[in-house]
């Protein structure tokens, strides 16, 4: 019996194992993808839940789906009730895992292709780089998958021989309770939905388990994958709670439909019709698992505008607009996170250079500008990029250098708008006032490049413009400051005025140089990214 527990034990982590190799490196790879198609293909409900569906296929993982939408919704990109589509569709999504192993992993000998996919997989690791790297430890990963289901069906064979489980095969109604009970644990036990299921299917094959049974677990499974999501949201932003409670009315609402409805309905199919009574009882449960996701989409879908207010209604956005975009969970996936910080530095930019522009207009006075909540934003971005795990994608590693070298600069415009009160020092001198002024209007068409969607970058033709107007400002300072020593020598102002103009000179300069760099690093941003 102890080699069979150990058989199961490792089994289990074979099986996460290649789980966890599988994601992480579709994720590293898919990164970008995400973020793209959650902006491009979720216009309406229907279209954000097949975007769900195909984004979790395309990473195997309903979490990183998740955490991709969280991001958006946090970002105002996506609407709360296009998120609710995505998150109903990476529901259906992950499903493919119990259809693989039913139709791959318990049909056909598994260890004549998973050992040689793993060692595939760890060349392509070894001698390669970036994606093909990647898609090596991908390979691994799902070979690693189904060596532990092989060695799983072998376990739950002995545990055939050892554990009798007729006494769970009555069919009553605390029977088939304590069932879903145990499913449930299941899932949080092993913080994967995924890998209970394929537990399951692996003791279904091996006659460990009858189908009633199997369908019990199966939904107590689903119901277990909330508890994750619960966690998460504790202590996280508004927007990963409102998913999470998603994930929770979602699982819970669908669980008790497919509890009493489903379960049943499956048992009589199976028994009444001959086809499906001929199908292997395996695919029946894969089958049940996507109709239990299905059967929720169509319970949500046409409510989805009255579930959205419930939600908004029970949990409200506290946090700062800006601020609201760090969310912890989406360091998992590192292309998500750095986008989230991106959003947060351009907007505190933009913030920065709005305030910049209505004090060179005179709009406001320098003194009156409060600068307190601007740095403590940026203090927050910088804990959250401490926090920031090292992205394993070569691309994923240029975007943080390249939003660290916007940070600083952020940082050094924040302390040049402390010093604001410079500005008043150059109204006194026209053709200072000038340069102002016209500085002002370039850094008003520039500002709404600032606080687009992430993906949006600054044209390359506004960039090389604030670039050729810094070179242009510089050549007139230049001027300027030799004017006002020239005036100094004639004693047409005092040395300590002299002073004051030349120091405020020098603060535009800064500004106008730490301006340009900011453009440049966004123009290099872009070129990375075509």
């Amino acid at each position: 019996m102890i080699e069979v527990i150990a058989q199961l034990i490792g089994g289990i982590g074979l099986f996460l194992l290649g789980m966890s190799l599988m994601t992480d490196s579709l994720k590293a790879i898919a990164g970008e993808t995400l973020r793209l198609w959650l902006i491009r293909f979720t216009g309406s409900p229907l279209k954000a839940m097949f975007s769900g569906i195909g984004l979790t296929l395309l990473v195997q993982s309903s979490t990183a789906t998740t955490l991709a939408t969280i991001g958006f919704v946090s970002a105002g990109v996506l609407s709360f009730s296009h998120a609710i589509g995505v998150i109903i569709g990476a529901n259906i999504g992950t499903t493919s895992t119990g259809w693989i192993v039913a139709f791959l992993g318990l049909k056909v000998s598994i260890a004549s292709f998973a050992l040689p996919l793993i060692g595939i997989g760890s060349l392509m690791k070894l001698l390669g780089q970036d994606r093909l790297a990647f898609t090596g430890v991908a390979l691994a990963g799902f070979g690693l998958i189904f060596f532990g289901i092989d060695v799983l069906q072998t376990a739950m064979a002995g545990v055939a021989e050892h554990v009798n489980l007729s006494t769970w095969s009555n069919d009553t109604l605390l029977t088939r309770l304590m069932l879903v009970l145990i499913g449930l644990v299941m899932t949080i036990l092993l913080q994967s939905s995924s890998a209970a299921v394929t537990a399951t299917l692996a003791a279904l094959s091996t006659q460990t388990i009858d189908l009633q049974q199997a369908l019990a677990l199966v939904i107590g499974q689903n119901i277990g994958t909330v508890a994750t999501a619960v966690l998460a949201a504790i202590g996280a932003t508004a927007s990963a709670k409102r998913t999470a409670a998603v994930h929770v009315i979602f699982n819970v609402v669908t669980a008790i439909f497919a509890f009493f409805l489903l379960l049943p309905g499956f048992m009589w199919l199976t028994q009444s019709v001959p086809f499906l009574a001929q199908q292997d009882h395996v695919v029946v449960v894969a089958a049940f698992h996507t109709a239990f996701s299905l059967l929720g989409a169509l319970i949500f879908i046409p409510l989805i505008q009255q579930f959205e207010r419930l939600i908004v209604y029970l949990i409200p956005e506290t946090e700062v607009l800006s601020t609201r975009y760090l969310d912890n969970s989406l360091l998992q996936v590192p292309a998500l996170a750095i986008a989230a910080a991106e959003s947060v530095v351009r907007k505190t930019l933009a913030d920065i250079y709005t305030l910049l522009v209505r004090c060179f207009r005179g709009e406001i006075i320098a003194s009156m500008i409060h600068t307190q909540e601007l740095g403590t934003i940026l203090q927050k971005v910088a804990q959250y990029l401490e926090n920031m795990p090292v992205p394993q994608s070569k691309a994923d590693q240029q975007r943080l250098i390249s939003l660290l070298r916007l940070m600083v600069y952020a940082r050094i415009l924040h302390g040049d708008l402390q010093t604001a009160a410079n500005v008043e020092t150059l109204k006194t001198q026209p053709a200072l006032n000038a340069l102002v002024l016209h500085f002002a209007a370039v850094l008003e068409k520039n500002i709404p490049y600032l606080i687009l969607d992430p993906s949006e970058k600054l044209p390359l033709e506004l960039a090389e413009e604030l670039t050729e107007t810094s070179l242009w400002m510089r050549e007139q300072q230049a001027l300027a400051r030799h004017k006002v020593i020239e005036q100094s020598a004639h004693i047409q102002v005092s040395a300590a005025q002299t002073l004051n103009q030349l120091a405020a000179q020098r603060w535009l300069e800064h500004v106008v140089d730490h301006t340009e760099r900011v453009a440049k690093i966004l123009r290099d941003e872009q070129q990375i990214e075509a």
